[in-house]
Formats: C-alpha cells, sequence, structure tokens
C-alpha cells in the first residue's frame, strides 16, 4: 500500500463517494477504485460496502480510517514543519473562522499576537460550518479552529472558550425594546429572523427553547449572526442571538438587546486534531485569543470566560453544547 492509497481511501470514506472524490482529484473514479482494491488485496478484507448512493466504510474500513487519518495528519504536520526548516521560515498558525469570527472575537489579539510574532504568518480560511471546520482540521491543512461546541466528534478535540448568553435584538421602539430583560415564555409564538437551519447554533437554541417549553415561528433566514442582527435594526423582524463580544452598547442606534437568561447559553472555543501536537505558534495564537477575551458583552451582566489552553483547559469529550460557529 502507499500514502497515496491510504489518502484517497479516508478521501472516500468522508465523501461517501468514489465519484466525489474523482471530481476533486481530477482523475477518472475507475482510478480512485484501484486504490482502495489496492488496499483491500493488502488487508486481505473489504474495506467499503457499496450502496445505492455511495459507500460507506465496513467495520474493518473504520478501523484503518481511524488510523490511517491519525497517521497522515502527523506526517503532514511533520513535513510542514521540515520544510519550514528548509525554507528558514518562522513558522505559521492556520485558523478556520465563520464570517463574523475575527471581528467579534479575535480582532485584538490579532493586533497583539502580529506585535509579538511578526515573523509568523497568520492564515485565515472562512468555513461556512463547524462541519466543515473538522473536515478541513482533519486534512492537516489547519492548525486551529473557531467553533461553536457541539457533540464529540472523531479525531477532533474541542476546548470551550467561554460562554454566550442569548438575546433579542429588535428596533429601536419595539414594545419589548425597553425591557430589561424577557422571560422565555415570553417568545412563545414570535416570528424571528431564524438562523441556518442547519447550523449548531440553531440546534443549541432549539434545544435551550425546548427545555422552556418554548417554541418560535420564523419568517426570514440568514447565514450568520450579524445579517440577523442587521435585519433586526432595520425593523424587519426580531432575533435571537448570542451576545457577540463587540457589540455597540445597547441605547445608541436603532437597536436593543435584551437579555433573556433563561435561555442555557451557548459554548464556542478552540477546536484542534491534537492540542499536545500543536506547534508552538499555534498555541501562542490561541491563547492570545483567550487573553483578549472581553470581560462584559453588550446587554450583559457578564460573560464567563473559560480557562486557557496552557491552564489545562478540559476537552470538551464530555460536554454536549450544541450551537453554530
Amino acid at each position: 500500500m502507499t500514502l497515496d492509497d491510504l489518502r484517497v481511501f479516508v478521501a472516500v470514506c468522508r465523501a461517501g463517494s468514489l465519484s466525489a472524490v474523482a471530481r476533486e482529484l481530477d482523475c477518472t473514479q475507475s482510478a480512485v477504485s484501484q486504490h482502495v482494491k489496492r488496499l483491500e488485496r493488502e488487508t486481505g478484507v473489504g474495506l467499503l460496502e457499496r450502496q445505492p448512493r455511495g459507500v460507506v466504510p465496513t467495520r474493518a474500513g473504520r478501523v484503518l480510517e481511524a488510523a490511517a487519518a491519525e497517521g497522515i495528519a502527523g506526517l503532514d504536520l511533520a513535513l510542514r514543519r521540515l520544510r519550514e526548516l528548509v525554507n528558514g521560515e518562522s513558522g505559521s498558525v492556520r485558523v478556520a473562522t465563520g464570517a463574523t469570527t475575527v471581528r467579534h472575537f479575535m480582532s485584538d489579539a490579532v493586533v497583539s499576537f502580529r506585535q509579538q510574532h511578526p515573523d509568523i504568518s497568520l492564515e485565515f480560511r472562512t468555513e461556512s460550518s463547524s462541519r466543515a471546520c473538522f473536515d478541513a482540521l482533519a486534512d492537516s491543512s489547519l492548525d486551529l479552529a473557531w467553533i461553536t461546541l457541539g457533540p464529540p466528534v472523531r479525531g477532533i478535540e474541542q476546548r470551550p472558550v467561554m460562554e454566550l448568553p442569548w438575546v433579542l435584538a429588535v428596533r429601536a421602539g419595539d414594545p419589548l425594546a425597553t425591557r430589561s430583560s424577557v422571560e422565555a415564555a415570553e417568545l412563545q409564538g414570535l416570528r424571528l429572523i431564524r438562523l441556518p437551519p442547519s447550523s449548531t447554533s440553531a440546534a443549541h437554541l432549539d434545544a435551550a427553547c425546548a427545555e422552556s417549553g418554548v417554541r418560535f415561528a420564523f419568517d426570514t433566514s440568514v447565514a450568520d449572526w450579524d445579517t440577523a442582527l442587521l435585519l433586526a435594526e432595520l425593523g424587519l423582524g426580531r432575533a435571537v442571538v448570542p451576545a457577540l463580544p463587540g457589540l455597540d452598547v445597547p441605547g445608541r442606534g436603532d437597536i436593543r438587546l435584551v437579555p433573556v437568561p433563561a435561555l442555557r447559553p451557548l459554548s464556542v472555543g478552540w477546536a484542534v486534531r491534537r492540542w499536545d501536537a500543536l506547534s508552538p505558534p499555534a498555541r501562542a495564537f490561541a491563547d492570545t485569543v483567550i487573553g483578549h477575551m472581553p470581560q462584559r458583552t453588550a446587554g450583559q451582566s457578564g460573560q464567563q470566560i473559560l480557562p486557557s489552553v496552557t491552564e489545562g483547559a478540559p476537552s470538551d469529550s464530555s460536554r454536549s453544547a450544541k450551537g453554530w460557529r
């Protein structure tokens, strides 16, 4: 078996399709199939099960996929560090973020990190979902991903950094705009601007509302939190969103943020392949971001900042806080 065989096999397991991997690699489906068949001859067991709408790994295939993915990740990291040594580079940090992550969570930290480490390259990649971040991390193309924490993911370590309480965003002049807080039950039946239905944050909000016996109605859907806030400010609807760092102080402009303290907060933080395998620059950047987290959020008495990664923050494998990055 070859390293290319293993890379292709892992890609097929993740995509669930030979043809999709063939398109990605710009080769024929037969060529992709040959990589898998070579592994099956070498191991003596079937690794993929053909189904009407794609393929899935067999039990043996799952064992090989897990081992191959971990081994390839470690090898790619070593090769990257070797290239940096050969080229005389001081290192780089590659981070996956959401569309609004840098603005709300990292702006001050990026400036500080650049001042402290001028020779280290910072690369940001915008991903559309936490799942996309996990895939990019597993492919070894990233060091860190800032996500909304969710259920455990095989091969990924998640660490909480802060908890964001929920607020109701309304336009000034709305009957609820002058309230100091809103009870969850008062949201029953309100027509709201919806976060992406497939996002982790929407799932978290739905679960938090279910705990309070509340169900929302929706007439508008958006792709990110900032767009929901903008539409609320324009008077096009109300939105329940996390109290993001960096939001304007309530009382200025046309938007008001009313706390909804009964809803379980949203946990956000870092995801990596392995914390103990992070490069020193990546670990330094992760801790710089944590160190620059604000202690207060607009409309809230205070958000909880959790321990830094160098202080031994616990893995999220025992937590199940669903949300959207």
